[in-house]
């Protein structure tokens, strides 16, 4: 049987299954759905990265081919992020969000079976095209399921939260997996997920689109900040290896430059953008893009370098080195709670200013710490879990109000492009931290072992130079998000 709906939080009659109308009335069931979905795509930043010397011997990867395992999956995500997001209010929220979970899923499950290194890195790369159209569309669901305010705030802060707790997760899932069942099954890992997922979403997601505007598409606007996205990504991503002063490396960023002012232009000539310039008047929305771009820069990179540095100089396993980063996921963890509360009785702003405070100075500890370090005499609970404590303890108070800030005064049918907004520049300021720390660690590494420093010593200099800057980074936060965010409770 069906009948004729009209749901409160979407503009648009629409004709639905009863069990959408059951979703509708019961949306922290929808939204426990929605947050496992989200939750696999976040967990794929990183769960193959302790699995990569074990993929390498068994495929017999180049070792200048195994970083495309991780750059081709980042790609695509980054480059299709705005994409995502806008098809999503177009076309169907919850129709976008089936359409990437049934792509992620199928890669996912091509990926395990792939048996040459060239299928794999394609496979990683759809499975990011998978993931950029289930966030947007994931995220923009939740967003007009709750009204603003207090019911919003909390949904966003267990939606923040995951997001801080998938990507060491993903470190400790992988360092299992590949300990107890083999690399192949970080694919298998999404598929039974996924398909459940498949199932259930139909039953339990109310649909939604963006009811009022014209329904066009901005083709230009599409290529253009794609190209200029996949393009800068790539660049960034080859410059430790090219160099960053390499002709092809500027002609790159200068290309990914001119597209993207290509698509600046042409966002403000078509009556339908692809990205509504008019967002970034709500300063709220232009400050958590800025603080979630350096979020990216410094505790996404910090991730990167304390993996690297756990395994190459501590030698530590791939599950040891997972299960360290779990300190600073069980600290986010429990303080995710107490962000949302204070986000709701204070405001989004001086939380992600306390929690961008928190990374900095956690990640500037950790850079203290790896001198008095060798494989010798290395103990993590001694000299590294502490800052770890304090960086994860940063994250849930930094996840949580961008996420929030980021959708606070958007309307109902720019909430998917400002979801895909919002996760592009985290993950865009993800791939500039990782390039230059890479940069910065192996040149000094480099300039240390040709004075005679032992091999551990290098590396352990190299990797102190990139955490300094992480640490940084991360502290840059707090004048962008008082100059950008106005006082708003």
């Amino acid at each position: 049987m069906r009948e004729e709906l009209y749901d409160e939080r979407v503009d648009v009659p629409r004709t639905a299954p009863l069990s959408a109308d059951l979703a509708a009335s019961q949306p922290w069931k929808a939204f426990t759905l929605l947050v496992v979905t989200y939750f696999i795509t976040i967990v794929d930043f990183t769960i193959v990265n302790v699995a990569l010397p074990t993929i390498g011997r068994e495929l017999r990867f180049p070792e200048s081919g195994l970083q495309w395992l991780v750059t081709a999956y980042g790609l695509t995500f980054a480059g299709f992020l705005l994409l995502g997001g806008r098809a999503a209010d177009l076309l169907g929220r919850r129709r976008v969000l089936m359409a990437g979970l049934a792509v992620f899923t199928a890669s996912s499950l091509a990926g395990g079976l792939a048996s040459s290194d060239t299928f794999l890195i394609v496979m990683r790369g759809i499975q990011g095209l998978g993931a950029a159209l289930v966030l947007p569309a994931a995220l923009s669901i939740v967003t007009n399921m709750f009204a603003e305010g207090a019911e919003r705030n909390k949904a966003l802060g267990i939606w923040g939260g995951v997001g801080a707790l998938g990507g060491t997760v993903g470190l400790l899932a992988g360092g299992l997996l590949v300990t107890y069942a083999g690399w192949r099954y970080i694919f298998f890992f999404n598929v039974p997920i996924g398909v459940a997922a498949l199932v259930l979403v139909p039953r339990m997601v109310p649909e939604s689109f963006s009811g009022s505007g014209p329904r066009r598409y901005d083709a230009w606007g599409a290529v253009s900040v794609t190209a200029s996205l996949l393009v800068l990504v790539y660049a960034i991503s080859q410059a430790p290896v090219a160099g960053w002063t390499a002709f092809r490396t500027v002609a790159m960023l200068a290309g990914g430059v001119a597209l993207f002012v290509l698509f600046l232009v042409v966002e403000t000539r078509v009556s339908a953008p692809l990205l509504p310039l008019r967002l970034f008047r709500l300063g709220s929305v232009a400050g958590s893009n800025a603080v979630g771009f350096l979020l990216g820069t410094s505790f996404l990179t910090f991730v990167f370098v304390g993996t690297l540095y756990m395994q190459q100089v501590l030698g530590f396993s791939a599950l040891a080195t997972g299960a360290a980063w779990m300190t600073a996921s069980v600290t986010s963890l429990a303080c995710a709670n107490l962000s949302q509360r204070l986000v709701t009785k204070t405001s989004p702003r001086l939380v992600m200013v306390f929690g961008m405070a928190l990374i900095g100075a956690g990640i500037l500890w950790a850079a203290l710490c790896l001198p008095n370090q060798a494989p010798s005499n290395g103990s993590f609970w001694r000299d590294l879990a502490a800052p770890f404590f304090v960086a994860g303890m940063g994250t849930a108070f930094t996840f949580i109000p961008t996420s929030i800030g980021a959708l606070a005064g958007v309307a109902e049918r720019d909430a998917g492009v400002a979801s895909g907004l919002l996760n592009t520049a985290q993950n865009f300021g993800g791939a500039i931290g990782v390039a230059v720390a890479s940069s910065i660690a192996a040149s000094y590494a480099h300039t240390l072992a040709q004075h005679g420093d032992a091999a551990a010593v290098a590396l352990t200099g190299g990797f102190t130079r990139a955490l300094v800057v992480c640490g940084l980074s991360g502290l840059a936060a707090i004048p962008v998000a008082f100059a950008l965010i106005r006082r708003r409770r």
